[in-house]
């Protein structure tokens, strides 16, 4: 078995490189029906598909969304910019995030700031968010070469045609025990929250 491990490095930092998240001024400042709502979210985030033929959003999950509580009912079947916030949000927490923990989490701040005209609404939260992520990715790009070199000099004593793999193997093994941790410590997080009420009635426009 032979893997260019230092270009598939090269090209994970690349690709790291090139995150970017979907500007506010980006989205419509129209309504949009459903099918529009797809059909930018498709065009928007199609990035991050492993497989092309992947589905970023269908009208079923637009639906399941609003049904289990994570995305406001549409205004006569039309979507609002706030929405597709939130749809990118959920977008992302999905991976990650069973629907009830997705709820506490989006609940309270659709009930307060889906509707608001204050300074401080759904965009200004969204923006502080990508910020502070986006800020993020020159650190982490170190942590992941730290991670490979040390998954590089692991396994000395293996058998020298299994060696790359099992380096592979504990490289993923690395990023995966991050995942898992964080993963704890956000569910330990949603679960100090208080739980949403599924009865409390959102304001409307």
């Amino acid at each position: 078995m032979t893997i260019d491990t230092e270009n598939m490095l090269d090209s994970i930092l690349e690709s790291i490189s090139r995150i970017d998240y979907v500007r506010p001024g980006s989205i419509p400042d129209i309504e949009l029906y459903m099918d529009q709502v797809t059909t930018f979210m498709e065009a928007q985030l199609t990035s991050s598909k492993r497989y092309e033929d992947d589905k970023i959003l269908t009208k079923t999950m637009i639906n399941n969304y609003a049904k289990n509580n994570l995305l406001p009912p549409p205004v006569k079947k039309k979507y609002s910019k706030e929405h597709v916030l939130v749809l990118i949000f959920i977008y992302y927490f999905k991976n990650i995030l069973s629907i009830k923990d997705i709820e506490t989490i989006l609940k309270p701040l659709t009930d307060k700031y889906f509707y608001s005209d204050d300074a401080f609404n759904m965009t200004t939260l969204y923006e502080e968010v990508c910020q502070i992520e986006k800020s993020r990715i020159d650190s982490l790009k170190e942590e992941l070469k730290e991670l490979y070199k040390m998954a590089e000099n692991s396994c000395p004593e293996a058998a020298e045609e299994d060696r790359e793999y099992l380096q592979i193997f504990i490289f993923i093994c690395s990023l995966s025990f991050d995942v898992y941790v964080k993963k704890l410590l956000i569910e330990k997080l949603i679960d100090e929250l208080p739980k949403p009420n599924p009865t409390s009635n959102r304001k409307s426009k």
